[in-house]
C-alpha cells in the first residue's frame, strides 16, 4: 500500500476567529500504480488534501502512512517523502526559478545527492518524456509558453523519479490540443513506469477519459470514492454540490429517456459512440 490516510483533519487558523475546517475525518487508501482523479468544487479541500500527502501541510488530527510508515513519526524523513511523492502545483511559475530549463530540472536530483552528470542525465530524460526537445535546454523557463512551463514543472518532479505524481490542475488555461498532449503524456508515463498518479481537475471529460478511480471532495469530506462509471451515476447529486458529469453522460441519459436502450455509463465520446453503435446494430438485427 503506497499511501494511507487515517482520520485526517485539518483546520486553518485553529483557535482563532478565522478558523476554517478544511478537512474532516478523511480516510483513504491509495495503492501503487493507480490513476486517480480528485474532483470537487472550489474550497472543497482538494488542494489542502494533496499537500498533506507529501508533508507540505501537517494534519491537525489523524495520521498519514507512506509505504507503511507514519510520516509524522520521529525518525521519518520528509525530504525522502518529497522525493517519492512529487507535487506539481497549478501555477508552474511557483516551481521555476533557475536560469535555464536544464538547470531547473536538475535542481531536484542534485538536492537528492546526485552528481552533476547524473542530475543532467535524469533531467534530460525527464524533459524528453514530457516532449521538451534539447533545443529548450538552455532556454529561460520564464520565456516559455504556459504549456511549456507546465511540461518543465512536471519534468522537474519526474527527474526525482517519484513513486507518486500529484498534478494540481495541470491543464488550467491551456487550449484543447495542449491539454490533450500533456494528459496523454502523463497517461503514457503512468503506464510505462507504473507510478501512482493523482490528477486534481475541474474537467469531468478529462477525468472520465484517463482515470481508474474518482474521489469527490465536498466541504472537506469525501463524498464519493469509486470507479468513474459508478461516480457519474450520481450526476444529480454531483450537480447539487456544484459539479457536473461529463457531457456524454447527459447525452446517454437523454437518449435513454427517448426510448433508446443505450448504456448510460458511457462517459467519453468513444464509449458513447460504441454504445450507440451497439444499440443501432441490435435494433436493426
Amino acid at each position: 500500500m503506497s499511501i494511507k490516510v487515517k482520520d485526517v483533519n485539518y483546520t486553518y487558523a485553529e483557535n482563532t476567529a478565522y478558523e476554517i475546517h478544511a478537512l474532516k475525518d478523511i480516510n483513504l487508501e491509495i495503492p501503487d500504480g493507480q490513476f486517480i482523479g480528485l474532483i470537487g468544487h472550489t474550497g472543497s479541500g482538494k488542494s489542502t488534501l494533496v499537500q498533506h500527502l507529501n508533508g507540505l501541510i501537517r494534519a491537525t488530527g489523524g495520521r498519514i502512512y507512506f509505504n507503511g510508515r507514519d510520516i509524522y513519526g520521529e525518525n521519518f524523513s520528509m525530504k525522502e517523502l518529497r522525493s517519492k511523492v512529487g507535487l506539481v502545483f497549478q501555477y508552474p511559475e511557483h516551481q521555476l526559478f533557475e536560469i535555464d530549463v536544464l538547470s531547473d530540472v536538475c535542481f531536484g536530483p542534485k538536492n537528492l545527492g546526485c552528481s552533476r552528470e547524473e542530475a543532467e542525465r535524469k533531467a534530460r530524460e525527464a524533459l524528453r518524456m514530457v516532449g521538451m526537445g534539447e533545443e529548450y535546454d538552455k532556454s529561460s523557463p520564464f520565456e516559455l509558453s504556459g504549456g511549456q512551463k507546465r511540461r518543465v514543472a512536471i519534468a522537474g518532479v519526474l527527474a526525482m523519479e517519484p513513486e507518486v505524481l500529484i498534478l494540481d490542475e495541470p491543464t488550467a488555461g491551456l487550449d484543447p490540443r495542449g491539454r490533450d498532449e500533456i494528459l496523454d503524456q502523463i497517461e503514457r508515463l503512468q503506464k510505462e513506469r507504473g507510478i501512482t498518479v493523482i490528477l486534481v481537475s475541474h474537467s469531468m471529460e478529462d477525468v472520465a477519459r484517463y482515470v481508474d478511480r474518482i474521489i469527490v471532495m465536498d466541504h472537506g469530506q469525501v463524498r464519493f470514492d469509486d470507479a468513474p462509471a459508478a461516480v457519474f451515476r450520481h450526476y444529480k447529486e454531483l450537480e447539487e454540490i456544484g459539479l457536473a458529469a461529463p457531457q456524454m453522460t447527459y447525452l446517454m441519459h437523454a437518449l435513454r429517456e427517448k426510448g433508446a436502450d443505450v448504456d448510460t455509463d458511457a462517459a467519453t465520446v468513444k464509449e458513447a459512440a460504441d454504445a450507440i453503435e451497439r444499440w443501432l446494430r441490435n435494433r436493426l438485427g
